[in-house]
């Protein structure tokens, strides 16, 4: 086996403890040897004395045995993090959303082209259990032609948080947080659409930021509802995709992120798998392929999972809805 990767995980809140710490660990190919940070002694309490804390990120970008740079901070330090990180000669994976704009998440993408980096983005929910599923029904056309396909993606948490992302602050707000994610899926199902409708608003008292949004993207046979509010209490399904030959839907959410969040990892008993009662015709997801992948393509073995190219068509449309949507 070649030697591991050396990498750097910078930023160790939400994203990087509960996603990209165990991901990272749960792949042989990889070595997390350093997390910028400055709550060093969560992270040995989290990890262990063998992984290095450095509270100043731009030491850890120009470190000279890091060979790979994730980013897992607040969305508008990611296209200066990443565009330093590429001119030290660092591959990078950027949690979403890629950067704030199109145009840095175009200029990012060359830039690792001329530095000849892998430049990835953290698309996980490519890989959930009921994404992967719709992805086999399409392929198959077990329900006919697609006519329209609603995805949601609903919480109920009427207070706001004192946090950066309900703050008033670049790159806040509930369609930057899950807009990415939805639109990633879709553009992944089919292709760029024609034009998109909809609202991007406020709803909850107090708010600061959009906390809910309705978004359709129009097709020439389709139609796609994108949909996110932080004030559904009632349950919803996560996809309804309407075809010429029926229905199909799928109840709940995959299990990966709450897994996460109670410590287990990709080699855990049950990784993936629903609680009985829940639905159960559904491919397994498999957050762990994501840092697989990356690793084989540096290694010369595989293609990146998720190019930058294609993150950067989902930040035109994230974007564009927001310049055009928001009330």
């Amino acid at each position: 086996m070649p030697v591991p990767i050396t990498v750097a995980l910078l930023g160790y809140g939400y994203a990087g403890k509960t996603f990209h710490a165990p991901l990272l660990k749960a792949c042989p190919a990889l070595a997390l040897r350093y997390i910028g940070s400055s709550q060093p002694q969560q992270i040995v309490q989290d990890l262990g004395s063998a992984v290095i804390v450095e509270a100043d990120y731009l030491t850890l970008l120009q470190h000279p045995e890091v060979e790979l740079v994730v980013l897992a901070t607040p969305n508008s330090s990611h296209f200066s993090l990443a565009e330093a990180a590429l001119r030290a000669g660092k591959h990078v994976v950027v949690d979403k959303p890629f950067t704030l704009t199109y145009l840095e998440a175009k200029a990012l993408c060359e830039l690792a082209q001329r530095q000849q980096r892998l430049l990835s983005v953290f698309h996980n929910r490519r890989y959930d259990d009921d994404f992967l599923t719709l992805q086999q029904h399409l392929k198959r056309e077990q329900f006919g032609t697609p006519v329209e396909l609603t995805s949601r993606f609903d919480r109920y948490r009427p207070e706001v948080r004192p946090r950066w992302r309900e703050q008033a602050v670049p790159g806040a707000g509930l369609w930057y947080d899950l807009g990415p994610h939805l639109l990633d899926q879709t553009l992944r199902l089919f292709g760029e659409p024609l034009s998109l409708s909809g609202e991007i608003r406020i709803r909850r008292p107090g708010a600061l930021v959009d906390d809910e949004f309705a978004v359709t993207l129009h097709y020439h046979a389709q139609t796609v509802k994108l949909h996110a509010s932080m004030l559904q209490q009632t349950p919803t399904p996560r996809f309804v995709l309407t075809g010429s030959n029926g229905e199909w839907q799928c109840l709940g959410l995959d299990p990966q992120e709450e897994q996460l969040k109670a410590g287990l990892n990709p080699a855990s008993s049950g990784w993936g798998c629903r609680q009985a009662g829940e639905q159960q015709d559904l491919t397994k997801g498999c957050y762990q392929l994501y840092y697989q992948q990356i690793a084989a393509a540096i290694y010369g073995h595989g293609s990146n999972p998720v190019p930058a190219t294609e993150a950067a068509r989902v930040m035109y449309w994230l974007e564009l809805a927001k310049q055009q949507l928001s009330h």
